[in-house]
């Protein structure tokens, strides 16, 4: 929950009257207006008892104004987005909550929330009297076809006092972030592939050369058992060493991402390029569930996690990734030659591949990243070029050893998914 009562001091809480004064309606002028004709006639006509009206209908709009203002910086407001990250299409809640701090009622309230036109119509509450030291809570709710990260705020006060003599405004500076992920899809439980070792059901195993340890010494770690200093390794090293327990070995999957703008046509929520980040998003979080240690890379050669994130959980990856996905965008870039860099070293597992068009030059890149995989699964972007071209562009990929399939609009990602398993297990390069 973001909360919004700016500190005390702040120039939006404590501005000089005369901004304040501004806020008067046009009532509010007609009474400080009539107040001063009515002096000024009681002056001239020496009219006492007018006078005493006149000073009534002027200090009447003065009174309201000085206490607006000090009411105005008396109220805090809070936001609580529930949840904070959701998928596109899917809504989420956005709970208002604001709190009369001042000593006095405060008057009518009418609030207003600044909200990008892509989730929604700018919601609006308007609020009765709130006693000192009450609170009132509104809700609203925010909906996204389109995935990113949008601002929620500031929010925006308006308050009147009970005769309509004065409306004051105040704009808090606090705001939040809406993340939007990609569409997911529900994808079959069925395995690709993609152990550790080639083979088995690819789930989590340990490996014990010698006894329940694996004598292999690591550098020693803060925490670490003294007991278990290996100190053999710690006299040759010349620093401190400890035996390792286990060494788990988990089936790995390596998803590639082509944002080349040149390679895809169209925009939209249903454009080829949103297909394909959805795919990559469904698929992550599929394979995650399954157990798999799972990392993005694009033809940029971004890849998440990065090493920077050490041994995180399987929840922080999963949303580093897909907060990532959530903000991709098209890359000007004419090859997937980053891609092959940044995986440059190692075993890529499983590696799955959501391409859009690629000619004999990527497919050549393609071809030398499939040397690093177990498996490869390449889904292609179909529908926006000529269908001769992408028949042969698939032609050309299962040539470079891939198992290629055609992304077609309007196709479930599960159907291409239990079709990719069927393949693999007929070739022996795949398993259930």
């Amino acid at each position: 929950m973001a909360d919004h009562r700016p500190p005390a001091g702040a120039e939006d809480d404590r501005g000089p009257l005369r901004a304040a004064f501004s806020g008067l309606t046009t009532r509010g002028r007609s009474f400080l207006a009539a107040g001063g004709a009515a002096a000024v006639c009681a002056y001239m006509l020496g009219q006492p008892d007018l006078l005493r009206v006149g000073a009534l209908l002027a200090a009447l709009p003065v009174l309201c104004v000085l206490v607006l203002h000090r009411t105005r910086s008396r109220v805090a407001a809070a936001r609580r987005l529930s949840p904070a990250r959701v998928a596109a299409g899917a809504e989420a809640r956005v709970h208002l909550r604001v709190e009369n701090v001042a000593r006095i009622p405060s008057g009518l309230l009418l609030l207003q929330d600044r909200v990008p036109y892509v989730l929604g119509p700018r919601p609006r509450f308007v609020l009765d009297r709130i006693e000192p030291g009450g609170r009132r809570e509104v809700t609203y709710r925010i909906r996204s076809d389109s995935r990113g990260r949008y601002p929620l705020g500031p929010l925006q006060l308006r308050l009147a006092d009970p005769f309509g003599m004065v409306e004051l405004s105040r704009s808090f500076n606090a705001y939040d972030v809406m993340t939007v992920l990609p569409r997911i899809e529900s994808l079959p439980p069925v395995r690709l592939g993609g152990d550790a070792s080639g083979h088995g059901e690819g789930r989590q195993r340990v490996i014990a050369v010698a006894g329940d340890d694996d004598i292999i010494p690591r550098d020693y770690r803060h925490g670490d058992d003294l007991r278990r200093v290996h100190w053999r390794s710690t006299a040759h090293r010349g620093a401190l060493m400890v035996r390792r327990e286990e060494q788990p070995l988990q089936a790995r999957c390596t998803v590639v991402l082509d944002t080349r703008r040149r390679a895809f046509v169209g925009s939209g929520p249903e454009s080829p390029f949103e297909r394909a980040v959805s795919g990559a998003a469904s698929v992550v979080t599929h394979l995650v569930a399954q157990g798999y240690a799972v990392r993005l890379v694009t033809d940029t050669g971004l890849v998440m996690p990065g090493p920077e994130t050490g041994r995180a959980d399987t929840t922080e990856v999963t949303g580093l990734i897909m907060d990532a996905l959530a903000v991709v965008d098209h890359s000007p870039g004419d090859t997937l030659d980053g891609a092959l860099a940044g995986l440059r070293g190692g075993d890529c597992g499983l590696l799955l591949a959501f391409l859009g068009a690629v000619d004999d030059a990527q497919v050549a890149v393609l071809g030398r990243l499939r040397q690093r995989a177990s498996g490869a699964v390449a889904f292609l972007a179909a529908g926006q070029w000529d269908p001769v071209f992408e028949a042969d562009r698939l032609r050309a990929l299962g040539q470079a050893g891939w198992t290629a399939l055609a992304h077609q609009p309007g196709v479930p990602l599960g159907r291409l998914w239990q079709q990719a398993a069927l393949e693999l297990a007929g070739t022996g390069r795949g398993s259930y």
